[in-house]
């Protein structure tokens, strides 16, 4: 799809790009601290004015997410 719709001309490039994302990685990071960081980056360049912590305490709700893991552990 990525050389048919001419988003990049090499077959080979495309396909070894998309074996090195760690698509599996996720289950290892802590969605908070990724909201965190990603929120810190956000404020710093003035796209966002809440805090990252407001951003989590509000906008945040963990419970199905860690029902996912739980799932999928098993």
């Amino acid at each position: 799809m990525l050389v048919e719709k001419s988003y990049t001309p090499r077959y080979d490039y495309a396909l070894q790009s998309l074996k090195d994302v760690p698509y599996g990685a996720w289950r290892d990071y802590n969605p908070e601290a990724t909201v965190r960081f990603h929120a810190l980056r956000m404020r710093e360049i003035g796209l966002i004015k809440s805090t990252p912590q407001k951003i989590i305490a509000q906008g945040t709700d963990w419970r199905f997410f860690n029902e996912l893991k739980k799932e999928l552990k098993a």
